[in-house]
């Protein structure tokens, strides 16, 4: 499969949409090393992982399903909203959090270290892509941004959680979307 190929086929396939089935640790250890290959400013490689599976994706789970209990107010929670986080657990093969080590360099803005952990998750992304029923989805939220999230990460600064990437085999009996995109002559200008 050519680059373009596997650039336009890159979906956010959602833990929904997973059959349960799992990715070996070597498929994960594919990525992770694909990930570690992104561009980075002054080589500060900022991008952080932890990687959950089994038992630990589980007390994941449940450690977000509770905090997502003790922080929302009453009348904006949701029962529903809350079961899902137990039922990922049995779809999910793998989580990784996603953290930004910020490095305190003169001249290094921090959106250039976002960035570089950016293009880091497309590189996972991408390789995954490549890996046949393999899907994934990047999810952030108020969540993850909390002092409890970090403690539970053992993520302390100048490292920072920046999301949470779910991957799994997609369940091909579930739908899902196509891609595209609007046509990229609106969106350049010539000169």
């Amino acid at each position: 499969m050519s680059i373009d190929d596997i650039i336009k086929r890159r979906r956010s396939v959602f833990p929904a949409q997973f059959s349960g089935e799992k990715l070996t640790d070597e498929d994960i250890q594919r990525l992770l090393e694909n990930a570690n290959w992104a561009p980075t400013h002054i080589h500060t490689e900022p991008w952080r992982f932890i990687v959950f599976k089994d038992n630990s994706l589980k007390e994941l789970m449940l450690f977000l399903a509770d905090l997502y209990k003790a922080i929302t107010p009453l009348e904006h929670y949701s029962e529903a909203k809350y079961q899902k986080f137990a039922e990922r657990a049995h779809k999910v093969s793998h989580v990784i959090a996603i953290g930004m080590h910020r490095h305190d360099l003169p001249g290094l803005p921090e959106e250039e270290e976002i960035a570089a952990v950016a293009m880091s998750v497309q590189n996972l992304w991408l390789t995954l892509t490549d890996i046949p029923k393999a899907g994934g989805y990047w999810s952030s939220g108020s969540l993850v941004y909390t002092p409890q999230f970090a403690e539970f990460l053992g993520w302390e600064k100048p490292v920072r959680c920046l999301g949470l990437f779910y991957i799994g085999k997609v369940d091909e009996t579930k739908p899902h979307a196509d891609g595209h995109r609007k046509p990229i002559a609106d969106k350049v200008v010539w000169r």
